[in-house]
């Protein structure tokens, strides 16, 4: 079955595509709450409807939900400012705020009833041009349609948010036959550079594209753990990051989406064609877990529990699906799974996993029988489902976090030698092959069965990686740490490509030798960007390397190391051409000192940025201190306190707009709400910064020093949160070297001193507690474990 074409592109919009500038949704359970708060971060004013209730205020339900999102873990919110964006309401008093709303989208229940219902309620409260959608997760559209009036329909379509909404980046677009190509381009165009998804277009089939893969391959990986017997934590290790699936794999992963939630898309496959119903059935055992409200986390257990152990401290149970009785969690030994760990790339993991002997290896088995029947299925929807491979693979990475999508993956593991061993190869595959291509991708053109030819994989304006720019322009230099990359009309990326995202010598190293002065960089490019193709900006100074040479007591070379990182940050900061730093993720330490010395900073929305040393029983040594001591400036004293506790208590933004009221970024830094439109953005703001005539700052010496007084006051307030046992008596001594920095040390207030003089008193604190056992104690321990030591 080949269905109409997913995407609104095959027909130009007829008319001028509509703005959104005010967004109603319609339910406040969980999806709808969320879809709303976003809607919120994204800074635009949102009615949030729910029914009215009969005891208490009228719109007590969307109050109540208005309140669990301000609570909610993950924040649902940017800031907590945000929530006053949102106006909630009941259907039966406040229909009439619809009328305002240029998109409104309809989020209640997974029930055609109901939904219908609520749609003949409201379309005569909805202006003319309108946009409204549908939040459903695999009910059909068209089905969803047939209540509404004619001059309705064009504008009513599919918009599929996945949950929670503001961390999950897929949105499938669902737009049947006769849709307005307009209203489409509105909402894609909305949800792509105003909500920062990756928008997928789907067509009207059950499940649509992600669901119809993801729970294929859920209920597979059940199937397989029966017929192999395999325990639940085995399969979880096995559908894990062996594979480049997350970490939580098959069945933490049904935990945190909700057994009923996996049920109901499962039920969805009966309207697919006869006998798909009895093929994606759960197991009786699963139904019991059904009947017995085992949902996951919203119930408290599910496949996983947790208890309290003897000792106070929270054990995980996992559930014996033979027995359906909780025992603790074993660890999982399967050496094929253990030697594969060696494999940094997820391609040569996967084959070798598919390379190991099927007939002695359950685990080679079970991978085998899993990505083989994950590869034919979607082989056989493909023509179904959506218009190519390529946006199977993309709504599979931004659905389910997949590190590739099927059709990568297949790719990765070879498709001429793995379909060699199959026993049924789709036909889809087979006409592939038969075409003569040995792979599903080739450059940027993907292989289309229906054509049996390659077309053009589309590539939306403003989207690129570093990694297209350097397939285009060529690498000007590299090391292992870091590469010059040209970025075209004059601007040029040094890109952060270092072992776990940490800055070493090879970084430091890059961009001293780009940015010098005198440099053939800077003669060559007109401005910088300073940017990352990893999952994370940076997780800060490479700690190895600095506990060896402590350890080692190297001071010499741990004094080179921070005055080296310190000449780093300040050609950031003076280099005669801009440098624009476009952080995302984690930006911990060392990498947000580069951020903050940049003369403008382009950030991801979803920005986790924190002067984090203290947590090592370190402070900034790059500047970082110096930095806030010249932001607090201008606020006086409490400006002064909030950034010695920012410092001191290693505070990390959970969002740019956070990072922004905590002062890491500025007013005029701008903040980008898709991931994959961060580095275009960057290179536009770069542009335009040296098209207006940049002149880089002078090194400050008149910087006015708050000098004892001050640090009297915020060492008093440490040993306050000493006497109240809040803090350990290394951490006094850290919060006082700290206090001495940000101060200027004990000079007479109105001191005037230089932005070296702070970068001195920087490098001593640092070398000072270096040499500090309980230190080094914490470097070892979050090195080995992640986490901080408290001391």
């Amino acid at each position: 079955m080949i269905a109409e074409p997913a995407t609104h592109l095959t027909h130009e919009p007829t008319g001028a595509v509509p703005l959104i500038q005010k967004v109603a949704v319609l339910g406040a359970g969980t999806m709808g709450a969320r879809i709303a708060a976003h809607l919120a971060n994204a800074g635009l004013p949102v009615v949030l409807l729910d029914l009215a209730s009969s005891a208490g205020p009228r719109s007590t339900i969307a109050l109540q939900a208005l309140e669990a999102l301000k609570k909610s873990k993950p924040a649902a919110f940017f800031d907590p400012s945000v929530a006053a964006h949102i106006t909630p309401g009941n259907f039966d008093d406040d229909a009439g705020l619809l009328a305002g709303c240029d998109w409104i989208i309809e989020a209640v229940t997974e029930n055609l009833g109901i939904k219908h219902a609520l749609l003949e309620r409201i379309v005569p409260h909805l202006k003319a041009g309108a946009i409204l959608t549908t939040n459903t997760s695999g009910i059909p559209i068209e089905s969803i349609a047939t209540v509404l009036p004619p001059h309705i329909r064009p504008r009513f379509f599919g918009t599929h948010f996945f949950n929670p909404p503001r961390y999950m980046r897929l949105v499938e677009i669902i737009a049947p036959p006769g849709t307005d190509p307009a209203a489409v381009e509105a909402v894609g165009h909305f949800t792509d550079q105003r909500l920062g998804k990756e928008v997928v277009f789907a067509r009207d089939t059950p499940n649509f594209i992600a669901n119809r893969i993801g729970i294929f391959i859920m209920l597979e990986a059940v199937r397989l753990m029966q017929s192999e017997d395999l325990t639940i934590e085995e399969v979880d290790a096995l559908t894990g990051t062996a594979i480049g699936w997350p970490r939580t794999g098959t069945f933490r992963l049904a935990d945190l989406v909700g057994l009923d939630v996996m049920a109901h898309v499962a039920s969805n496959f009966a309207r697919i064609r006869e006998g798909a119903a009895a093929d994606m059935a759960m197991p009786a055992w699963v139904k019991t877990m059904l009947d017995r409200r085992w949902l996951g986390d919203k119930t408290g257990q599910g496949f996983y529990k947790k208890v309290k152990g003897p000792d106070g401290k929270e054990e995980r149970l996992v559930l014996d699906w033979k027995t359906l009785e909780y025992h603790p969690a074993a660890k999982v030994k399967l050496p094929s799974l253990e030697m594969a760990k060696n494999a940094e790339r997820l391609p040569d993991r996967i084959r070798q996993l598919l390379s190991g002997d099927e007939h002695k290896d359950k685990a080679a088995r079970f991978h085998w029988r899993l990505l083989t029947a994950l590869w034919n299925y979607a082989a056989d929807c493909l023509p179904e489902i959506a218009d190519d491979a390529s946006a199977v693979d993309r709504a599979m990475r931004a659905g389910f976090n997949w590190e590739m999508g099927p059709f990568e993956l297949w790719d990765a593991a070879g498709v001429p030698g793995t379909v060699a061993r199959m026993k049924n190869p789709s036909v889809n595959v087979r006409k592939l092959l038969d075409s003569g291509a040995p792979s599903w991708y080739r450059g940027g053109e993907v292989f289309d069965p229906v054509a049996g030819a390659y077309r053009v994989v589309p590539q939306p304006e403003g989207v690129a990686r570093i990694a297209d720019f350097r397939a285009t322009n060529g690498v000007v230099k590299s090391n292992a740490g870091a590469s010059l990359v040209d970025l075209g009309d004059g601007v040029a990326c040094i890109e952060l490509h270092s072992p776990k995202d940490a800055i070493g010598e090879d970084v430091v190293r890059m961009v001293t030798e780009t940015l010098r002065p005198d440099g053939d960089a800077v003669r060559t490019f007109e401005a910088f960007v300073i940017s990352s193709d990893s999952d994370q900006f940076s997780v800060g100074a490479n700690l190895m390397q600095l506990l060896m040479a402590v350890q080692d007591e190297e001071w010499d070379d741990v004094d080179m190391m921070i005055r080296a990182f310190q000449r780093t940050t300040q050609l950031i900061k003076f280099c005669p051409r801009p440098v624009i730093t476009a952080p995302f993720g984690f930006c911990f330490g060392g990498g947000a000192e580069m951020a903050m010395h940049s003369v403008r900073r382009q950030v991801h929305a979803e920005l986790y940025m924190g002067l984090v040393e203290t947590g090592v029983g370190l402070l900034p040594g790059g500047g970082g201190c110096k930095e806030m001591t010249l932001h607090a400036e201008s606020g006086g004293p409490e400006a002064l306190r909030k950034n010695f506790e920012t410092i001191a208590m290693a505070k990390v933004s959970t969002s740019a707009l956070e990072a922004r009221r905590i002062g890491f970024i500025g007013a005029g830094d701008r903040i980008t709400m898709n991931r994959e439109r961060l580095l275009i953005d960057a290179k536009h703001l770069a542009r335009a910064v040296a098209d207006a005539g940049y002149a880089p700052p002078m090194p400050r010496t008149d910087i006015s020093a708050p000098g004892e007084s001050a640090l009297a006051t915020l060492k008093l307030g440490v040993y306050l949160m000493r006497q109240g046992e809040f803090i350990s008596d290394h951490d006094v001594k850290v919060a006082n070297h700290v206090a001495h920095v940000l101060c200027g040390g004990s000079v007479t207030p109105g001191t005037p001193v230089s932005e070296q003089y702070l970068l001195d008193l920087e490098r001593e604190a640092f070398l000072s507690l270096c040499g500090e056992k309980k230190t080094q104690e914490r470097i070892a321990f979050t090195l080995k474990t992640g986490k901080p030591l408290r001391n």
